[in-house]
């Protein structure tokens, strides 16, 4: 019994090299911890530098832009229309920051309509974007070459060369409207839409509702306005932008595509628009005339 006490307590104070603890090695692997913490917070806060440099980076050129666009939009309504149907294009714009002026032509004369256009362009206070729906687009084509344009948008409209009228332009892709017998004259030269045939050719994608009241608040049009020569076109030294409505059966729209070919417009198309897409469809319209006002200097 002494024996084996005496043999455990010789071997209890020697030193276990198995259970031998280094503590410098503690030590260095506290410091080497402490080191990839400063590493991580140093990569965190690099990253975070980098998020910031690159919001500031995408941000600072969308301030430009914005700071730089156009921001007054002036509307031209097209025959047998008056200016109430861009309540839901003007709508927009200005909810979105413009400043929006709208014609009312007379239609009693192609000179007095691009006079009336004239008129209020004279009022804004800079630079602005003239858009117009269907015959407006010739009555802009004219009135656009004012200083005060800085970009055209034709809203399925017309779009005649100098020496052109629309009536002709027609002829190269003629419309269901121009081979139906809906367009009326007045004994007095004026032209009109049959009310009863209003709807099919002219809004098709608006309520019957809508279209009766349009059919029975249009304003007639002087017919020779149809056939007044263009003498400098505005689209010929300004960006012009087309909107096509692709079921416009007032207009051909393979004449409005081969209209914004031809004037190396910017060219957007709505499937299943009617001539009426100004009504129909304002927030494509506002887009586009937006566009125009982001890239038009």
């Amino acid at each position: 019994m002494k024996t084996w006490v005496a043999e455990f307590a010789r071997d209890s104070t020697e030193p276990d090299t198995e259970m031998c603890f280094d503590a410098s090695l503690f030590q260095n692997a506290i410091v080497d911890l402490k080191k990839i913490r400063r590493l991580s917070r140093f990569l965190e806060m690099s990253q975070l530098l980098c998020i910031i440099f690159l919001l500031l980076t995408c941000c600072a050129p969308s301030a430009q832009t914005e700071e730089h666009r156009v921001r007054n939009i002036v509307l031209v309504h097209g025959a047998w229309a008056d200016g109430s149907g861009w309540k839901g294009v003007h709508d927009i714009l200005i909810k979105d920051g413009y400043n929006v002026s709208i014609v009312q032509e007379p239609e009693t004369s192609f000179k007095e309509d691009v006079a009336a256009t004239k008129r209020v362009l004279a009022q804004q206070n800079g630079p602005c974007i003239l858009v117009a729906h269907s015959y407006g687009g010739a009555v802009i084509t004219e009135a656009g070459t004012d200083p005060l344009v800085a970009g055209l948008v034709y809203v399925a409209a017309h779009m005649p060369d100098a020496g052109e009228n629309e009536a002709d332009d027609g002829k190269r892709f003629p419309s269901d409207l121009s081979k139906s017998g809906a367009i009326k004259k007045t004994a007095d030269g004026f032209t009109y839409l049959d009310p009863a045939q209003f709807h099919e050719y002219f809004a098709a994608d608006l309520s019957a509702e809508q279209a009766a009241f349009m059919a029975r608040s249009q304003v007639p049009n002087a017919a020779d306005n149809f056939k007044a020569v263009i003498t400098t076109p505005a689209w010929r030294s300004k960006p012009s932008w087309m909107l096509v409505a692709g079921a416009d059966r007032t207009i051909n729209p393979d004449l409005e595509r081969w209209y914004a070919t031809r004037a190396n417009s910017h060219k957007v198309e709505i499937a299943g628009a009617s001539h009426s897409v100004y009504v129909s469809r304002p927030k494509e319209v506002a887009a586009v005339i937006e566009e125009a006002a982001l890239h038009a200097r």
